[in-house]
């Protein structure tokens, strides 16, 4: 009687423990770029929200409306998406303005704050 053995040869465990570097390898340079470019996009967000802010008045959107919108513009920003960055853009502008018509501190409340 013959018996049969389990063979996997020297090359199949050789090829195999390379594919598996260059695997780990590919998924650490993504993982990084991926990091590198939520950095970028949330910097352009910080961006447009201090250009934004230069039309603040006494009376200004708080600090939520301000999230919502750099969110929104970095989600635009992640897609790709021009109409999205523009519809969050005219979103907080209008934000700004119903803010910036509040001319009384005592008025100012809601969404609004005072500074």
């Amino acid at each position: 009687m013959m018996s049969k053995k389990g063979d996997l040869s020297l090359n199949i465990i050789i090829v195999a423990a390379l594919a598996l570097i260059v695997l780990v390898v590919l998924v650490v340079i993504f993982t990084g770029r991926i990091g590198i470019f939520k950095g970028g996009v949330d910097k352009t967000g910080d961006a447009e929200l201090i250009s934004m802010k230069i039309m603040y008045g006494q009376c200004h959107p708080g600090t939520t409306a301000e999230s919502v919108f750099t969110s929104e513009l970095s989600k635009a920003a992640g897609d790709g998406s021009e109409s999205g960055k523009e519809l969050a853009r005219s979103n907080f502008k209008v934000q700004i303005d119903s803010c910036k018509g509040i001319l009384e501190k005592a008025s100012c409340s809601g969404s609004c704050t005072w500074s």
